[in-house]
């Protein structure tokens, strides 16, 4: 099977694999060659897929993780895609549980500044229109 989980602006996997798990609304899943088509809404958690072994479909190589926002996964005949606002790629889950930590609290920081210069503009805005009456 093939495995590509696509954020908004790049590929962030694009692998050959064995296998996949996900977490739906109504819970966990693993997709294996075989599996039928289907769609699935994901919830905010970890993929895990394990990658083929040098060309061998069957044997399960490395597992790797992503740690994504809610997104959407398509299985259809040997590809499975996932589309997801935001993901962090890692081998190791402690590795995967910092880059994940750094990466909300980078956003945080970003959305409270976004925030303040909104706030800015209204405040500039209502003064300004005050002056005009």
């Amino acid at each position: 099977m093939n495995l590509k989980i696509l954020l908004p602006h790049k590929v962030l996997v694009e692998e050959a694999i064995v296998s996949v798990s996900a977490e739906a609304p109504d819970g966990a899943f693993t997709i294996r060659p075989g599996h039928i088509d289907f769609t699935s809404a994901l919830v905010p958690g970890i993929i895990s897929f394990h990658r083929e072994t040098s060309g061998n479909q069957q044997e399960a190589g490395e597992e790797n993780f992503v740690a994504v926002d809610d997104g959407i996964l398509v299985k259809k005949g040997s590809q499975v895609l996932v589309a997801t606002r935001h993901g962090v790629r890692s081998t190791k889950l402690e590795k995967l549980r910092r880059t994940v930590i750094e990466e909300f609290e980078q956003r945080g920081r970003r959305e409270r500044q976004a925030r303040t210069v909104l706030a800015r503009l209204e405040s500039n805005f209502i003064n300004r229109f005050i002056e005009l009456e």
